[in-house]
């Protein structure tokens, strides 16, 4: 067996998660240049997405994302102030 086979993974996880095995980030907050920010952007935008799909109160996803009801409620309430885009028309 390799020596990097047997190697043991401390799954420490950040500031948002305490897993990196279990973080339900598309990228680590770590690869990205502008670190925690985009990270924390990106929580709250999966956040936000689940609770529209899914129908997840701030409770569950607050439990979900390992954040306080407080931060789940912020993240849904500024997705609602968000003006939507509007849909472009294209010329002829």
């Amino acid at each position: 067996m390799d020596d990097l086979e047997r190697f043991e993974y401390m799954d420490e996880g950040c500031e948002l998660f305490p897993s990196c095995l279990r973080c339900p980030l598309p990228r680590c907050r770590y690869d990205d240049p502008s670190g925690l920010q985009v990270a924390r952007d990106e929580r709250n935008q999966e956040i936000v997405r689940r609770h529209r799909s899914e129908g997840l109160s701030a409770e569950a996803l607050a439990a979900l994302f390992g954040v306080s009801k407080r931060t789940a409620y912020r993240a849904i309430a500024a997705a609602r102030r968000e003006p939507v885009a509007a849909s472009k028309k294209e010329e002829p």
